[in-house]
């Protein structure tokens, strides 16, 4: 066992290094370093927890942290990369069960009842709130994982009243509140029980009405939604490195969903109210026709051009084509073209998702640019290879008032010279709405699975 002194020093420590990982996790360069600081971090926090004077019954809790630690490493060798959004989502569904657990024991504990008045009523409140937090994060987490795995529908569910009955839903708790704080023992359970189906009603609700083409978002909110879950269960268990803990990740994935919200023209609350991003089609009708090339033809574009631009997305993720897309790319920068990844903030369906997948294929951090780093150049870019993305690249955003994703900052490939889209078919993106850009006069589909197509494209460059 470790003196209190010690633990304390630990936590403390532990919560530095916290600071230190998502200060590395800020950029790719040190995004590396980062994960090992929170590594490190959380096995310090694990080991000054379970050796604290006041922890008993360790051989459960050895068992259960070896359990739990196979089960981990068993379910993170066999997650691809494209179902990381289901798993990220999953685990906040944890947490949230976690904080309504933790909240009832709490409650259930005799010596919670047996504190001074002041002090039992302020427990109390921490009780109920990390029990409604956990909650909404529980059931909103499980919904997230249903809409990402596609076993519930990506449309929006929208109905007249909505915004009123979770309204109502809410007053009703704040009233089942008072009464939990005020009375005596644990009479109040029925209250909190109930509070608990309410708030879950209200996580299973309020994630329903956020529609596929902002699931990216709702990934960064639930997480957001599972660091204050975690507060909340350090507050009732009087753990000072949760509550730093809790904390950090709260707020760090409030920024972080502000900034994608951002970058998708959204309102934060409106996201978190639903109702956005709903599958519908664009009021304008598709004009032009869409023409296609073969892999020949576009190898000859490719060694004709000086500059090229390739921007990824899910389709990429889908079909691995990360590596064989570097390959390409060393062969065109070894012949002296100037190639580059443009990455949107929301690419795939999870935020960084693009970026971690070509720093996963060994692609340089230096020649991967943001949105707005890249959009500049692109009229001046020779060809834009388009790879499995569909609503980032959309015209739609810019063009059509009437689309669901007007107003939202895209990357704007029309503007190249040429642009190659390579998809399995002319299906509509995540959001669920036709795009104009395959339309477009200087745009060519080729169709096929991106890392075949991207194979055959080598082997024609090879052979020109």
């Amino acid at each position: 066992m470790i003196a209190t002194g010690i633990q304390t020093a630990a936590y403390l420590f532990a919560s530095i290094l916290f600071i230190l990982s998502l200060g590395g996790l800020s950029s790719q360069a040190s995004a590396k370093r980062g994960v090992i600081f929170g590594i490190v971090g959380m096995a310090i926090a694990i080991l000054s927890t379970v050796l604290g004077a006041e922890v008993q019954g360790h051989a459960y809790i050895i068992i259960a942290l070896a359990l739990a630690s196979v089960i981990g490493i068993i379910v993170a060798r066999k997650v691809e990369m494209t179902s990381m959004p289901q798993l990220v989502a999953i685990l906040h569904s944890f947490v949230g069960l976690a904080a309504v657990l933790v909240g009832f024991g709490s409650y259930l504990d005799p010596n919670t009842h047996s504190l001074p008045g002041s002090e039992h009523t302020i427990h109390l409140v921490e009780v109920f709130i990390g029990v409604f937090i956990g909650a909404i994060t529980f059931t909103g987490s499980i919904i997230a994982w249903g809409k990402l795995e596609g076993r519930i529908t990506s449309k929006a569910l929208a109905y007249k009243g909505r915004h009123a009955v979770n309204i109502i839903l809410v007053l009703i708790s704040v009233y089942l509140g008072i009464r939990f704080g005020m009375a005596p023992g644990t009479d109040a359970l029925t209250e909190l029980i109930a509070m608990t189906a309410i708030a879950s009603f209200i996580g299973v609700m309020l994630v329903m009405a956020i529609g596929g083409a902002d699931m990216p978002v709702v990934v960064s909110m639930l997480n957001s939604y599972s660091g204050w879950a975690a507060a909340a269960a350090g507050f009732m268990l009087g753990n000072d490195l949760l509550i730093i803990t809790g904390a950090l990740v709260g707020s760090s994935g409030a920024i972080l969903s502000i900034i994608m919200c951002e970058a998708m023209n959204r309102s934060f609350l409106s996201v978190i109210f639903g109702g956005f991003g709903n599958a519908t089609t664009s009021s304008k009708a598709m004009e032009g026709e869409v023409t296609s090339a073969n892999h020949a033809e576009v190898a000859q574009m490719l060694q004709d051009a000086k500059s090229v631009v390739i921007v990824p997305g899910y389709g990429m993720a889908v079909a691995k084509a990360q590596y064989p897309i570097y390959e390409m790319v060393q062969m065109l920068k070894a012949e002296g073209k100037d190639v580059r990844f443009g990455i949107h903030p929301v690419a795939g369906r999870l935020p960084g998702h693009m970026n971690v997948l070509l720093a996963e294929a060994s692609v340089p951090y230096d020649i991967v640019l943001e949105m707005d780093e890249i959009n500049p150049d692109l009229p001046q870019t020779d060809v834009v290879m388009v790879i499995g993305a569909n609503d980032i690249v959309n015209p739609a955003a810019l063009e059509d008032e009437g689309s669901p994703i007007y107003g939202m900052p895209v990357i704007e490939v029309w503007n190249a010279k040429k642009v190659i889209v390579m998809k399995r078919s002319m299906a509509a993106g995540y959001a669920g709405i036709e795009n104009p850009l395959f339309y477009k006069e200087n745009t060519d589909m080729l169709y096929g699975d991106a890392k075949e197509s991207v194979n055959s494209l080598v082997s024609e460059l090879r052979s020109l």
